[in-house]
């Protein structure tokens, strides 16, 4: 430990520690605009300077470190007027427009200049080049860039997937893909992990509810929601709830406020996953010990701003991947055939929004794949953040809504669906399944829970023996099934590596494209409090826990839906509604035939 005095008060720091982190263990407060804890100390805005006695020039406290016997000023006179003068240089080439911008009033520029007692735009001058570039999930508007390159460490750094960087020098430099090519003409996986990072209305989701809000006034359509499951454990933040806290029952009841004629859960469609790709993993098992031919591992395929980066860097691997649609494209899929049937509707009257804690499946519902005769299977995707927007707009009291409920026939879900919003639980609930199926007995552990798997570590493993099985399944008795499970694409390329040099010892492998899973999607609210992610996924156990049907295969309405209209699971007709195909596509998102 080291000792130091910051504002006339003694403290004691760890050796190593940077003088911002020094005063953070003690609540002083230092403003900041680049840093991001842990992860981005750049230094690069300036705004964090102190004083420290001694020193010629003021300090950058984010990147010097705190020294035995220091004595650092947060606030004198010279500190405040540097903050001011810097600010106002980031606002010099900045547009005034806070207004029109989707991050007023949630803005860390703007909240920096109250912070600062900025009242007035002093300086002026030449103003950068300002670009939009509008991708199908992510919007960048270069005129709001600060140029604090979180989003680039984000990118390379936590992600590395590398397809944002700073460009050109000085005044003209961008940060942009090279070249100033657009964004979804490169390899972008389009998780939108940037639009979490950034500070300003840079980095945006590109906008959805316009189009949702035309369909609501639209007398022709139907117009049917679903929610996926993280939704509900981080929905509250933008209401100034804490992280963690569940508005499942006040949600449902917003959107049924809001207009929507049918509110349906995607945590159905989550249940419905794990029966057509477990069916398809016992089936890819059975074959492998039978001498015939199966990629194995087996990867799942939820995630699409994964699907599009392994589509990207490993396109020889694509056999590998699970069949299945995602979720809410199941579910959309459904309500245009099964659910649009049942009410006497035609396929292009139901219009399917689907709010997610994702950026990247506003891509995935314009891929050509995901739809049937021309019509997609769903037809926008509002982010968790969005649905916030419409909710205010709409001048619901959110904070006193009543619990409300999901509607019938695709509304109902077990536990098992709700854990798809954290790393490692797709996976527990297609084990909860596939190992009760195969040897008619629940999982051997603890609560349900497949403890090796669960938390937010980058790359967990498990493995587990099948023992007792039933006669239909007496081929795989005594086979040790291996698993492994990853969030956040620098992890999958762990994994993918092995895969790619034959040698994964895996049988099954969960990945997720954001570090934590969903929870953590590039759509989800911008963290405001330690341990967010944590908070978060203990609330999707809780919810799981707290439902009386814990596996999938025991949701009725899941086998009344088989009965009734699908057949077998990975029959021709689930197999023609949901599942799909991947292509393999080059650096510059060409698709390569």
């Amino acid at each position: 430990m080291i000792h130091l005095t910051i504002n006339g008060k003694a403290i004691e720091a760890p050796d190593g520690v940077t003088i911002l982190e020094a005063a953070r263990l003690y609540n002083i407060g230092i403003p900041s605009l680049c840093h991001l804890k842990d992860i981005h100390p750049y230094g690069s805005c300036r705004i964090c300077v102190v004083e420290v006695e001694g020193m010629k020039n003021l300090a950058a406290s984010c990147i010097v470190k705190a020294k035995e016997g220091m004595v650092v000023h947060t606030h004198s006179s010279k500190v405040r007027a540097a903050r001011k003068v810097l600010y106002e240089l980031l606002l010099s080439d900045h547009p005034k427009d806070c207004l029109n911008c989707t991050r007023n009033q949630n803005c860390e520029l703007q909240e920096l200049g109250y912070t600062l007692g900025v009242t007035e735009s002093r300086l002026s001058g030449e103003m950068s080049p300002a670009k939009v570039d509008v991708s199908p999930s992510i919007t960048r508007d270069t005129s709001k860039c600060v140029l604090c390159r979180r989003c680039v460490t984000v990118c390379n750094r936590i992600q590395e997937v590398g397809a944002i960087g700073a460009q050109n020098r000085g005044f003209a430099t961008v940060v942009s893909p090279a070249m100033g090519l657009p964004l979804d003409s490169t390899a972008c996986a389009m998780c939108g992990q940037c639009t979490v990072v950034c500070p300003t209305g840079a980095l945006t989701e590109t906008d959805g509810l316009s189009k949702v809000w035309a369909a609501l006034e639209n007398p022709v359509k139907r117009v049917v929601v679903q929610v996926a499951p993280a939704v509900r454990a981080a929905l509250g933040e933008e209401f100034g709830l804490p992280a963690g806290t569940l508005v499942t029952g006040k949600m449902a009841s917003a959107l049924h406020e809001i207009g929507f004629d049918d509110v349906f859960d995607t945590d159905f469609a989550a249940d419905l996953t794990i029966i057509e790709e477990g069916t398809e993993l016992l089936g890819r098992l059975s074959a492998a010990l039978t001498g015939g031919e199966a990629a194995l591992p087996m990867l799942t395929s939820c995630s699409p701003g994964w699907i599009k980066h392994i589509e990207h860097k490993y396109p020889a691997q694509l056999g590998h991947l699970s069949s299945c649609k995602s979720p809410h494209t199941m579910l959309g899929a459904l309500v245009k055939s099964f659910y649009a049937e049942k009410i006497g509707r035609k396929p292009e009257e139901m219009f399917v929004v689907s709010v997610m804690p994702c950026t990247a499946k506003k891509y995935e519902i314009q891929r050509p794949e995901m739809g049937q005769n021309g019509i997609p299977d769903v037809d926008a995707v509002l982010t968790t953040r969005e649905l916030a927007r419409m909710i205010k707009a709409s001048g619901i009291d959110f904070l006193n809504l009543p619990e409300g409920g999901f509607d019938r026939p695709l509304g109902l879900s077990t536990g098992a669906a709700d854990i798809f919003g954290v790393t490692g639980g797709v996976m527990e609930a297609a084990l909860r399944t596939v190992y009760e199926l195969v040897t008619g007995r629940e999982l051997p552990f603890d609560g349900l829970h497949v403890t090796p798997i669960v938390g937010l570590e980058q790359v967990k493993t498990a493995s587990l023996t099948i023992e007792g099985a039933l006669p239909d399944f007496a081929h795989l008795e005594g086979v040790t099934v291996r698993i492994a499970v990853t969030s956040g694409l620098a992890g999958a390329d762990i994994l993918m590596d092995q895969i790619a040099a034959g040698k994964s010892p895996y049988h099954f492998v969960e990945v997720m494209g954001c570090p934590g899973g969903c929870i953590n999607g590039g759509g989800q609210p911008r963290p405001k409090e330690e341990g967010c992610r944590e908070k978060r996924a203990a609330a999707l156990y809780r919810e799981d826990e707290g439902k009386p049907m814990r596996k999938s295969h025991e949701n009725p309405d899941i086998t009344a839906l088989y009965e009734e209209y699908l057949g077998a699971a990975n029959g021709h007709l689930a197999h023609e509604l949901l599942h799909t195909h991947y292509v393999p596509r080059g650096l510059y998102n060409q698709l390569v035939r």
